[in-house]
């Protein structure tokens, strides 16, 4: 994961579109704990204070903020290497990310513009695994144009409430069917509609859900690493330590002791 530049806190004038390139593998993070308006590819996105945006360089980025002038932090990396790591965590491209703990993300990427300028032995590990991190904190709350919200209505707010719910009870044993029973779908028309409304998948999202329960006991509490596979709703310890390791980019006990 090959970081080409980054900028903290940066301050651009509204409608401040960033340079285009032609390296497919090459993308903007950008991060505002502002309200802004995103122009993505053409398509326009309302995006809350705390949202993220990873998109590739070809594609047109341009922002306006709520304020006087766009504020944000900003990534720009060669992903080439990280295509398995992307799809394992479900982050999509091209669309805007709700963070669910903006501190966290605005606390990361400070580390990492800091840790990029400087000149530590252990500089190239220690970025590679705040990246990851990153990603991984970005892929859980993908946004959508409202033209996609348009098509997913009426069931809109039965899938809100559904994601919701699939957040806040890790623990139960969620499937498709359990899922599209939830809001009265047949299992196929529930699949297409949650991943078209939340641009991942039904499944991808409970594992997300369980995950960031786990970060969050884990930041938390002493609880020890198989409660905490227990608690998300895992019945074999070393299946959860896999998972976690995959998605977030290091082990249980190794994000309790960086939180």
């Amino acid at each position: 994961m090959n970081i080409l530049s980054t900028g903290f806190e940066c301050v651009f004038e509204n409608g401040f579109a960033f340079p285009l390139g032609d390296k497919t593998n090459d993308f903007y993070i950008v991060f505002s704990e502002m309200p802004f308006s995103a122009n993505i590819g053409g398509k326009n996105f309302v995006c809350p204070g705390g949202t993220a945006t990873v998109s590739a360089v070809n594609v047109p980025l341009s922002f306006v903020s709520d304020g006087e002038f766009f504020v944000c932090d900003w990534i720009l990396c060669d992903l080439s290497e990280e295509t398995e790591f992307i799809d394992a965590v479900g982050l999509m491209t091209d669309y805007p990310s709700l963070c669910f703990d903006s501190k966290l993300i605005h606390s990361l990427l400070r580390n990492i513009f800091s840790s990029y300028y400087s000149l530590g032995a252990d500089r190239t590990k220690k970025l590679e695994t705040m990246m990851r991190m990153l990603l991984s904190e970005m892929s859980c709350g993908n946004l959508r144009s409202q033209s996609t919200q348009q098509s997913s209505e009426p069931h809109y707010s039965a899938l809100v409430s559904l994601r919701e719910k699939i957040y806040r009870t890790p623990q139960l044993k969620w499937n498709v069917d359990m899922m599209a029973s939830e809001v009265s779908m047949s299992r196929s028309y529930f699949q297409h509609i949650y991943t078209e409304t939340f641009g991942v998948s039904c499944m991808s999202d409970v594992i997300s859900g369980k995950i960031e329960k786990a970060k969050e006991i884990l930041s938390e509490t002493d609880c020890t690493v198989s409660q905490v596979a227990s608690m998300c709703g895992y019945d074999n310890e070393e299946h959860f330590m896999r998972q976690f390791k995959r998605i977030v980019g290091m082990t249980p006990t190794s994000y309790r002791h960086i939180r």
